[in-house]
């Protein structure tokens, strides 16, 4: 037992009453975050905060897919410099975050679809990301239990193929940033809400939590689904709805799948773990809530769109289902930056259903702004004026899906 201690993860801390950096929010953005202060700034007196455990909102509730395959030059540009770090982050953590580039195809069942995913493709070629559209031959080579012929109800007709995409082992990285952070003497604090912040003379003076009061030179906002709730606290008013997203995961079956599949007619996406189980994500629930349960029509959708796909799974059973709280906002886009009204509230939010794979590069550039000043060209398209500014980013066609 005295070996298991001195060999904890992350240590326990009490709570100090200031700090250099408040970050609320200990999921991958935040923890990359801190992360990236420490390791690249040498800023250490940090303080994470966490309501619940760690890992407890969208980092523990999602399907872990990476990729950089999107639309607009600003968001090809920004996940592809997340997906660079993903690929070194194991051996610079010094963790295997079992990260796996199987691939990744993005369905196309109808001459638009298609279209939209040519596009896609130009896109990605002219910037230096690896897609290309194939058609439904070498896509049966790849994934051959896939129902490739015209029975299906919407045939396959091509696919975006983007070999650098995978999956990632989600709780692996939450454990390794944190492990690193704490190597660094920043200070996680789990199972500590926030509620409220005081605001003074056009600054965020002080956090209030369930376990005291913090005050703190840079406070950032890294919640996710909770993000317009934090910012209200501090008078910031955020353009984002809160929507739950549900998955869920099969009994294990012996390796037939070794490509991302995903659907955006079919609204679905299926991809299958190391252990053997089928992981299963559907679309957004179609209204706002902050529930995290499961529902059985979209447990019935996600069912019978999988079965479309490959017929062959009509008699697996389905293990656990879960839902997570997503963040959207009017161009699908993220917010990451200084906000308007005060001089150091910092949000990195917005991420809707895709904020896993932006961590690192989110993590890395916030950091930066935070500590120097600089916004970098990567994430400046995402400021939190371009809604007062008109410059939105509209990444709907490539995010459309929630994966």
């Amino acid at each position: 037992m005295q070996l298991f201690r001195n060999n904890r993860m992350w240590g326990t801390h009490d709570l100090k009453s200031s700090y250099d950096v408040v970050i609320i929010g200990a999921g991958v953005h935040g923890l990359a975050t801190a992360y990236y202060l420490g390791k690249l700034f040498g800023v250490r007196k940090i303080a994470l905060l966490e309501k619940g455990y760690l890992g407890y909102g969208a980092s523990g509730r999602n399907t872990a897919i990476l990729r950089s395959n999107y639309r607009t030059p600003e968001g090809i540009k920004f996940y592809n410099a997340a997906l660079k770090l993903y690929e070194g982050l194991s051996s610079e953590l010094n963790w295997n975050l079992l990260f796996t580039q199987c691939g990744h195809l993005t369905l196309g069942h109808t001459d638009t679809a298609v279209t939209g995913l040519r596009v896609r493709a130009e896109m990605n070629q002219l910037l230096g990301v690896n897609s290309r559209i194939i058609f439904p031959a070498e896509i049966q080579e790849l994934v051959p239990h896939l129902d490739c012929s015209d029975r299906p109800r919407y045939p396959v007709m091509a696919a975006l193929y983007h070999p650098p995409g995978g999956i990632i082992r989600h709780d692996a990285v939450v454990w390794g940033l944190a492990r690193a952070c704490d190597r660094m003497g920043i200070e996680i604090h789990p199972k500590t809400e926030v509620t409220d912040i005081q605001v003074s003379r056009r600054r965020a003076e002080q956090v209030i939590t369930n376990r005291g009061q913090i005050s703190a030179d840079v406070i950032i906002n890294a919640t996710a689904g909770w993000a317009s709730t934090i910012a209200k606290m501090a008078g910031v008013a955020m353009p984002i709805v809160s929507h739950p997203l549900q998955a869920c995961v099969t009994e294990p079956l012996k390796p037939f799948l070794d490509t991302v599949i995903v659907s955006a007619s079919l609204h679905v996406y299926v991809n299958q773990t190391g252990r053997g189980e089928l992981v299963i994500g559907s679309e957004i629930d179609p209204y706002q809530s902050y529930s995290m349960k499961g529902t059985l029509p979209t447990l019935e959708q996600m069912a019978s769109s999988s079965v479309q796909l490959f017929p062959q799974l009509h008699n697996i059973r389905v293990l656990r289902q879960w839902a997570g709280i997503c963040d959207m906002t009017p161009d699908f886009a993220p917010i990451i930056g200084l906000c308007d009204e005060l001089e150091n509230f910092y949000i990195d939010v917005g991420w809707g259903t895709y904020g896993f794979k932006a961590a690192p590069a989110a993590g890395r550039y916030l950091a930066e702004l935070v500590a120097t000043g600089n916004t970098s060209a990567i994430i400046a398209p995402f400021s939190p004026d371009r809604f007062r500014r008109g410059r939105l980013v509209g990444e709907k066609a490539a995010a459309a899906v929630s994966h």
